[in-house]
């Protein structure tokens, strides 16, 4: 079976870790502070909070900045479900932007059309959080002017987009945002297991993040309300919780992003290979915005409109040929949990056009041209059956 994504392990990785197992410190040890700043020095922002997951980091997030039960978050329906269910553990309220044809990800007119009406009834959101869908970088310096004239936060869900570049800037800079939250999980572009990061320009939502991974707890003599009783003084100062990275999982991590650059470029080439091969099939591809060097976590196509009515037969036949096609995504809004919150169907054309008619083809480092090749032909034969 060819996986429609696959971490790439190396013997440096697997050392990496060992030496961890050999040393002294198994979490809240030495190798979490070089894993965030060496992401931190990658992208170029001032701070990197690492946490156990990208779930985690989105919480924290939220948290601090300050979104609060009766406010307001708005994210993108063609998102996994993290991206809004963030919201809902601060107690805050959830909508959603649909998006744009083309690029996939928050369609910048819509967004600004619900803007003003949202204005003119008095619900503004607190937080918008953009999701880099696939890998391709959202257009975030139009969001980040609209949140000077709205007045919201921006947090950036680049879960997708580790090593990706907008106007050569690259994603996790937090030039457009307050902060950017990758993911690590072992499909994304680098593995720590499980694990995800929170990033920012600013020193006191950094610090705010760093309390809430661990219990809010602070052991920093400069921080304390009250005088130390001695050197094993420390104070819980928020209500935090227990997101922490282990040092094993940030060891991992720190090799794996020495080889960001050659995870990035093999698989763009293997993307730019796959719209030259699949030219021609009656599918619209993925296309990249003028400017942007996506990450191309995911390689999407979708059915042609004609052709929609066979998105299981797709499905169905790839995977008896040993391709395990994946579908990115269902759309958020309309899994069950949030149709008992008032959503459904209609809502987001979009993003529902786009969950009917979306494939994700493999795409991982070490995917083979053979193997590439297989996917390719499989799929030209699905059509010459299906248009015969």
């Amino acid at each position: 079976m060819i996986p429609y994504g696959k971490q790439t392990i190396t013997e440096d990785d697997i050392e990496a870790v060992v030496s961890v197992l050999r040393s002294d410190w198994l979490t809240q040890g030495p190798a979490i502070p070089r894993f965030e700043q060496s992401v931190a020095d990658r992208m170029g922002v001032h701070y990197a909070v690492a946490v156990n997951s990208a779930t985690s980091a989105l919480h924290i997030a939220c948290l601090a900045l300050g979104l609060r039960s009766g406010e307001r978050l708005w994210t993108v329906p063609n998102t996994f479900v993290a991206s809004a269910n963030c919201a809902l553990y601060c107690g805050a309220m959830i909508d959603f932007v649909d998006i744009d044809p083309v690029t996939w990800n928050m369609s910048i007119q819509k967004l600004a059309d619900k803007l003003v009406q949202a204005k003119r009834e008095n619900k503004l959101p607190k937080v918008i959080v953009p999701v880099h869908f696939a890998g391709q970088p959202v257009e975030q310096e139009a969001i980040w002017e609209l949140a000077k004239e709205y007045g919201f936060h921006v947090l950036e869900d680049a879960s997708h987009a580790v090593g990706a570049c907008r106007h050569g800037e690259p994603v996790g800079s937090c030039r457009w945002s307050d902060i950017t939250v990758f993911s690590f999980h072992p499909v994304k572009i680098i593995t720590t297991g499980e694990g995800g990061m929170a990033l920012t320009n600013d020193a006191d939502l950094a610090w705010r993040m760093e309390m809430l991974r661990s219990h809010g707890i602070t052991r920093d003599p400069g921080r304390m309300i009250r005088k130390s009783d001695g050197p094993w003084y420390y104070e819980q100062q928020m209500l935090g919780f227990n997101y922490r990275m282990t040092d094993l999982q940030a060891a991992l991590g720190l090799s794996q992003i020495m080889r960001l650059n050659q995870f990035v470029n093999r698989r763009n080439e293997l993307a730019a290979r796959y719209s030259a091969l699949l030219n021609g099939l009656p599918l619209q591809l993925p296309v990249v915005s003028p400017g942007n060097q996506s990450a191309f976590h995911l390689y999407v196509v979708l059915l042609a409109n004609d052709h929609v009515h066979h998105h299981r037969h797709v499905f169905d036949y790839l995977r008896a040929q040993a391709i395990n096609v994946n579908l990115h995504y269902m759309p958020v809004h309309l899994q069950p949990y949030y149709r008992e919150r008032g959503f459904g169907e209609g809502l987001f054309p979009v993003a529902e056009a786009h969950g009917k008619a979306s494939i994700t083809l493999p795409l991982f480092p070490r995917m083979t041209e053979c193997e590439q090749d297989h996917v390719v032909k499989t799929l030209m034969t699905f059509f010459k059956e299906i248009i015969s």
